[in-house]
């Protein structure tokens, strides 16, 4: 696997799992805690995607 298909993985991954915490604590996946969340979670993604690659 090549260092950018392993940044867009990450990202979608941490993109899925920002989005979905808003859930645990009651609130629905379209609110703006989602939003953000879905935001630093790409973010989050790239660094580590980006860290670990070879």
């Amino acid at each position: 696997m090549n260092s950018k298909s392993l940044i867009w993985i990450c990202m979608a991954v941490g993109s899925a799992i920002g989005g979905y915490i808003p859930t645990l604590w009651g609130d629905n996946m379209f609110s703006v805690a989602s939003v953000l969340l879905t935001a630093a979670g790409g973010f989050a993604g790239i660094w580590l995607g980006f860290h670990f690659r070879d």
